[in-house]
């Protein structure tokens, strides 16, 4: 089974059902619930979920975002060595480098992200939600 970290954007687009990526964010989401992923998040992804959330959908629903991320999804624990690594990275974006870093510090296989451009730097595979989504498809039927 493939270990992945969720790229913020990601959990957001099957939880609010963002068109038109939420198709394959579900899809995904049931691969994990279904054990055919481990779908994991940084906890500062969580916070941020909320934040986004709340302007866009009001608290309520933001609540229920972060209930079902704590009930359903992997929660990597962000520290100090993480952090110091992420600003380490430079670049452009520190939520990025951070999850990079908590992501190869559990030593995820793959990070899904719609926006591989910000991982270019991932010392770990950057993969997009369609082409997890092929690949666990591919091994279904191997």
């Amino acid at each position: 089974m493939k270990r992945v970290l969720l790229d913020t954007n990601v959990v957001l687009d099957a939880l609010l059902d963002r068109q038109p990526w939420s198709a394959a964010a579900t899809q995904i989401w049931q691969a994990h619930v279904v054990g055919k992923v481990e779908a994991h998040v940084i906890a500062t992804s969580v916070t941020n979920i909320f934040y986004v959330s709340r302007k866009l959908v009001g608290r309520e629903r933001a609540w229920q975002g972060v209930h079902t991320c704590l009930d359903q999804l992997h929660i990597i624990a962000v520290d100090v060595a993480q952090l110091q690594a992420a600003v380490a990275i430079g670049g452009r974006d520190l939520e990025d480098n951070l999850q990079i870093t908590c992501a190869t510090a559990a030593k995820l296989e793959a990070i899904v992200t719609r926006d591989p451009a910000g991982f270019a730097h991932s010392p770990i595979e950057v993969l997009t939600p369609a082409q997890l989504l092929q690949r666990i498809a591919a091994t279904a039927g191997s």
